[in-house]
């Protein structure tokens, strides 16, 4: 039966981890960890277990952020990462079950074949920058982008590995030179001055990397860390078609740009840098071609300054990874003479002081850059919970970094003390790193929410002071509040409550429905009061065509009565408009077309009639005949003459006068009774003299001699 090992300093091959790992072989070693292959006894499947260094098992702070990291590491789902499966603590044992990659790194595939072709280059950084574009998308940062964790498996895939770890690690660690070297020739410039890190610091480092895979070199080298360090912060990168002219323009310009000192000009994370890449590849017409993989390594002990838990195909050292030696091991110029001279016993004693004393400097001046590479730079944050803000901000500053205070609402804690900070007491900062300070407000109040104010801007109030919108209640009608805002909260604003507790928007379903009433047949005055006193407003009028009531009269409302509408609504009075045709018989044309235009009419004349009541040349009639009702929108009215002849008196005249006179009227003549000649004079005629006839009548004439 297998039971867990006594505290030891490593895990021995066969070794089962609480019951469901097995150790197997190891396959890698760093300075901080060392990695086995294994298998998941209970999942069956192979693993790769990193198993930190057991110093770091008795440090608490190590212990939290490295869960913490290993959690946050676990949430990344990207098939370019390596995945995290689990992390656990067995004795003095601390580890992390992660994916295991056959394969070998970035690192392996370099030292084999020196600097790759552009498109074998674009095609590991494309993978590289997705990988790492998806731990900034989930707010993660790697803070240690370098060849040694960057893999490639059989398949030719590039897989990241080692998603967190170094913030745990380094925050226990960072103490030591090595931890510097292992990492310093790919660490931006904020990383060496002050400590701190965002997407833009991996931005930079896969920039390096990618310098390097052009170059066979990362850009900067050293005698020590201190030097490379310097580099970083006080040069700028070189463009790369200095080394290799092969490189098109457009890949230097976009690696210039991600490896530019000031976090600010480069792309603000990996996800940008990426589509980036991708335009320059689009534009250049390259093709990603199939990755070489590296020759899979035997395992064989990394030198310690390979970094914090840089996990690795075991590879011999790289040009950026040198372990810096000890400042005593180190040989240092003496000042000597020319060999042709002989030096006197005084010189000489004088060359041995010199020298003496330029060794002094140099331990003096490695001493305090290790030093500050290492405890130096580092504060401890104080304790600061239940300290008021004067004090609390005091003690930060005195520990040697910044606070930044914000405030929030605590059920806990009184008002005006510090409630938690960010990172927790105990925990190692750099020198002058910012650090979060949250002072309570006490128990969190209901904001104040103004009428008419919208549900969104409500809700964002109340989820500032620490609590939360309840179920939504019926909406109150309101004669002011615009509908669909809130009207009003229960409780009132300025209630204190539980933090987390509900606060229930009512809002408002705008003025209450009225009905509108009845109006037709009614006066315009009595109509209109009739929609003031249900409480509405009374629109313009709306002039409607009706033939069957007279103008003027109220034939209802717009919209129509019974209809609802919100109080203090608009309702228009509906009335009868239309034109009546007034008498035009028997006048003359011009009086006629007077009294038409100035009622409205639009008047034409149209074929004479014939009429035995009025006179011709006068009006017969019209056309709607008078007193119709015609729309006012269409006024238009034909005007009818009439052309009937009025018979004249022609008794007594010749029967030659006569017919002249009766045919100049457009009348016929005929003679009913000839006696003698034609001077002979009338003495009858029919119809009558006075008689309005039409045109062509026959008039008959009576004569006698």
């Amino acid at each position: 039966m297998d039971t867990p090992a006594p505290h030891q300093a490593s895990a021995r091959p066969g070794h089962l981890l609480e019951g469901r790992y097995r150790v197997g072989a190891m396959i890698a070693r760093g300075g901080m960890s060392t990695v086995y292959r294994g298998v998941d006894q209970r999942l069956d499947r192979p693993v790769a277990i990193k198993i930190m260094d057991p110093a770091h098992a008795t440090d608490p702070a190590f212990l939290g952020r490295f869960e913490r990291e290993a959690r946050l590491a676990a949430g990344v789902h990207h098939r370019g990462v390596v995945q995290v499966f689990d992390q656990g603590r067995e004795g003095e044992l601390v580890y992390l079950v992660m994916e295991l990659v056959d394969g070998g790194t970035l690192r392996e595939l370099l030292r084999e074949r020196g600097p790759l072709p552009v498109p074998v280059v674009i095609g590991i950084l494309e993978p590289l920058l997705a990988a790492l574009g998806a731990a900034h998308d989930a707010g993660l940062v790697h803070r240690d982008v370098k060849p040694e964790n960057v893999l490639i498996n059989s398949r030719g895939e590039v897989k990241v590995a080692d998603f967190g770890l170094v913030r745990a690690v380094s925050s226990a660690t960072f103490a030591t030179g090595d931890v510097i070297l292992g990492t310093v020739a790919y660490l931006s410039p904020e990383q060496v001055s002050t400590g701190a890190s965002d997407p833009r610091s991996d931005v930079y480092a896969a920039g390096i990397v990618a310098w390097e895979m052009l170059t066979g070199h990362p850009p900067y080298s050293g005698d020590n860390p201190i030097g490379v360090a310097y580099q970083h912060v006080h040069s700028d990168v070189p463009p790369v078609g200095e080394i290799n002219a092969d490189v098109p323009v457009e890949l230097e310009d976009l690696l210039l740009a991600a490896t530019r000192r000031e976090p600010d000009a480069r792309p603000r994370d990996a996800g940008q840098f990426l589509s980036a890449l991708r335009s320059v590849r689009a534009h250049l017409g390259i093709e990603l071609p199939r990755l070489p993989v590296p020759a899979v390594q035997r395992a064989t002990e990394q030198p310690a300054a390979v970094g914090p838990g840089g996990t690795r195909m075991v590879p011999a050292e790289g040009p950026a990874t040198a372990h810096l030696p000890d400042a005593s091991a180190r040989p240092t110029d003496a000042v000597t003479a020319p060999a042709t001279r002989r030096p006197t016993r005084g010189r000489g004693f004088r060359r041995w002081l010199i020298a003496i004393i330029v060794l002094l400097l140099l331990g003096t001046a490695a001493a305090i850059g290790g030093w500050w590479l290492g405890s130096g730079r580092w504060a401890t944050m104080p304790v600061t919970v239940g300290l008021d803000r004067v004090d609390a901000e005091s003690v930060v500053r005195s520990a040697g970094l910044i606070p930044a205070v914000r405030t929030a609402p605590d059920d806990g804690v009184r008002s005006g003390l510090v409630a938690t900070s960010d990172p927790q007491a105990g925990t190692r900062q750099l020198r002058g790193s910012e650090v979060s300070l949250v002072v309570s407000t006490g128990r969190p109040k209901v904001p104040q929410i103004a009428p008419g104010t919208s549900v969104v801007e409500a809700s964002a109030a109340i989820r500032q002071v620490g609590l939360k919108t309840a179920a939504a209640a019926p909406a109150e009608y309101d004669d002011t509040v615009p509908t669909g805002t809130v009207l009003r909260t229960d409780p009132a604003g300025g209630t204190p409550l539980a933090l987390g507790s509900g606060v229930t928007l009512i809002r408002s379903a705008g003025p209450q429905p009225v009905e509108i009433p009845p109006v037709a047949d009614k006066s315009v005055e009595d109509a209109t009061n009739a929609l003031l006193a249900a409480g509405l407003q009374v629109g313009p009028e709306i002039k409607r065509f009706d033939t069957y009531h007279d103008p003027g009269t109220v034939l209802g409302t717009d919209p129509p009565a019974g209809t609802s509408t919100g109080r203090g609504g608009t309702a228009s009075l509906v009335i009868a408009d239309s034109l009546t045709v007034p008498a035009t018989s028997g006048l003359d044309e011009q009086a006629a077309r007077d009294l038409l235009t100035g009622e409205g009419f639009e008047v034409t004349l149209g074929d004479a009639v014939y009429d035995p009541a009025v006179d011709g040349g006068l009006v017969s009639g019209t056309a709607p005949a008078v007193g119709t009702r015609i729309d006012p929108a269409a006024p238009a009215i034909t005007l009818h003459l009439s052309n009937s002849v009025t018979v004249p008196e022609v008794t007594g005249r010749s029967l030659d006068e006569a017919s002249e006179q009766l045919r100049a009227l457009g009348l016929d003549v005929t003679v009913s009774a000839v006696i003698g000649a034609g001077f002979a004079s009338v003495i009858d005629q029919s119809p009558e003299a006075g008689t309005r006839v039409e045109p062509g009548r026959q008039i008959a004439l009576g004569v006698f001699p």
